[in-house]
């Protein structure tokens, strides 16, 4: 998997964690496609600080997957619902997911 994309499905399990500043700047980078520049202009702040929000927000993604593992676990248990043969409780089990 892409970093871009595994950080991304981190920032859904662990964004309500991050600051506001740090969730706005990761959002306007990864989901809107601004450029640095373009987001320190939006924001009034300098380039490099909004690349030091944005490094610091990646690390704090990576550092929680690799405390709490909420993905790992999650994507693990998918794996296990998928091998379940009664299709009344697989059904049930993944509604949990939604």
């Amino acid at each position: 998997m892409e970093n871009r994309d595994y950080l991304i499905i981190l920032f859904d399990y662990y964004g309500e964690l991050l600051s506001e500043d740090n969730k706005k700047y990761f959002e306007d980078y990864y989901f809107d496609n601004l450029s640095l520049g373009e987001i320190a202009e939006n924001n009034e702040i300098s380039r490099n600080a909004v690349h030091k929000h944005i490094k610091s927000t990646e690390s704090k993604l990576l550092f929680y997957e690799e405390k709490l593992k909420l993905w790992e676990k999650d994507k693990k248990l998918k794996e296990v619902i998928n091998k379940i043969d009664d299709s009344k409780v697989k059904e049930e089990l993944l509604k949990i997911f939604e």
